[in-house]
C-alpha cells in the first residue's frame, strides 16, 4: 500500500508538471516574441529545461526543486508584462468611457451609441449622457448566444424613469489586426474594457448584425442594490481610465466580473458552476428567485427571447423602448 501511494503521488508530481510546463509553453507563444521561429525556439528551450532534470536528475527532490526553476523565472517574465491604454485600438473600443457623480446626477462621457450598416460598416458615435440615479429603476441582463449553450455573453442594462437604460458590456479591447481567441484569452493578449453603451448598440448589434440569439430578463434587484450595483462598476471603469488591465477570460470575463461587483455592492454571492458555464446562468436565477418565477423556466425563456422583435425594427431611438415591451414583468423587489 504504501508502495502505491509512493506512486500515485509521484504520478500526480508528474501530472502537475506537465500542465505547468504546457500552460508555461503556451504562455510564450502567445506573448512572447512575435517572430514565430523564435517564439517556438522559445517553447521547445523552456519545455526541455522544464522536463529534463525530471528524467536525468536524482535525488528526485532535487529534480522537482531544479524543474521549477524555468517555471518560476517564466512567471516573474509574464507578470512583468505591463497592459497599456496607448495602442492602435479597433475603432469600436477606440474610446475609454469615464463617469462623474455629483450627487444624483451621473454624467457618463464617451458612451457608445453607434450608428451599424453591419458588424463591420459603422459610423462611430460617442456621446455624453447624463442620468438621474434618484430615477432609476430596475436592473436587466441581457443573456447572449453565438455557438455552445453552455457559454454565453451576459450584458447588464440599468433602466431609469425617463426612459433611458445604461447598459455596461465586459469586454477584450482588441488592436487593429486582432481578433477574438477563447484560448489567447486565457494569457494576456488583451486589455479588459467595459463598454458604457446605448441598448441600440450593443443589444442591436448582436441581434440585428451578429445574428446572435438575445435573452432579456427583468430582475428583481431593489433601485437601491442597483445604484449601489452601478456605482461599483463606474469605479472600474474610472479605475481602467487611468491604470489599464489584463482581460483575462477565467477570473476576468463578462460574468464572473458580474459577480465580483454583485459580491462588493451587496454582499458575498454564493459559488455556483453556472458563474463559470454562464449560458445556464439564467437557470440560476430562476432558481435564486432574481428573474420571474411565475411560470416554468421554459416559457419564461420563451417570452424572454428578443429576436424576432429585434430583427423586425429599425435600430432607432425607439429600438431599447420596443424590445422590452411583452417581457415578463420583472419580480417585486424582497419585503426588508
Amino acid at each position: 500500500m504504501t508502495q502505491f501511494l509512493k506512486q500515485l503521488g509521484r504520478l500526480l508530481l508528474w501530472m502537475v508538471f506537465l500542465v505547468i510546463t504546457a500552460w508555461g509553453a503556451a504562455a510564450l507563444w502567445f506573448d512572447g516574441p512575435t517572430s514565430r521561429p523564435l517564439a517556438a525556439l522559445l517553447v521547445l528551450a523552456y519545455v526541455l529545461a522544464s522536463l529534463a532534470p525530471l528524467i536525468l536528475l536524482r535525488p528526485r527532490r532535487l529534480a522537482y526543486v531544479a524543474a521549477l526553476i524555468p517555471f518560476a523565472v517564466l512567471l516573474v517574465w509574464w507578470f512583468s508584462l505591463k497592459p497599456s491604454n496607448d495602442r492602435d485600438w479597433q475603432p469600436n473600443v477606440a474610446q475609454l468611457p469615464s463617469a462623474e457623480i455629483h450627487g444624483d446626477t451621473l454624467v457618463v462621457h464617451n458612451l457608445r451609441n453607434f450608428d451599424y450598416r453591419s458588424e463591420t460598416d459603422f459610423t462611430p458615435r460617442w456621446e455624453t449622457r447624463r442620468y438621474d440615479l434618484s430615477k432609476l429603476r430596475g436592473l436587466d441582463l441581457h443573456v447572449i448566444y453565438w455557438g455552445s449553450p453552455s457559454i454565453a455573453h451576459t450584458i447588464l442594462s440599468w433602466e431609469f424613469e425617463d426612459g433611458q437604460r445604461l447598459a455596461a458590456s465586459i469586454e477584450t479591447r482588441s488592436r487593429v489586426g486582432q481578433s477574438y481567441s477563447a484560448v489567447r484569452g486565457f494569457f494576456r493578449q488583451y486589455e479588459l474594457y467595459y463598454v458604457l453603451a446605448d441598448e441600440r448598440d450593443v443589444i442591436g448589434l448582436r441581434t440585428n448584425h451578429r445574428h446572435e440569439d438575445v435573452y432579456t430578463y427583468r430582475l428583481r434587484t431593489p433601485p437601491a442594490r442597483a445604484r449601489a450595483l452601478l456605482l461599483d462598476y463606474l469605479k472600474t471603469v474610472n479605475r481602467l481610465a487611468d491604470k489599464p488591465k489584463w482581460y483575462n477570460a477565467f477570473t476576468d470575463n463578462c460574468t464572473t466580473t458580474i459577480r465580483m461587483h454583485a459580491g462588493n455592492a451587496m454582499g458575498a454571492i454564493p459559488l455556483d458552476w453556472r458563474w463559470m458555464a454562464n449560458g445556464y446562468l439564467d437557470e440560476l436565477l430562476y432558481e435564486k428567485g432574481v428573474v420571474n418565477r411565475s411560470m416554468p423556466f421554459a416559457a419564461l425563456k420563451s417570452l424572454s427571447y428578443i429576436n424576432p422583435k429585434a430583427q423586425a425594427l429599425p435600430l432607432d431611438d425607439n429600438f431599447s423602448r420596443a424590445i422590452h415591451q411583452g417581457l415578463p414583468p420583472r419580480p417585486a423587489p424582497p419585503v426588508n
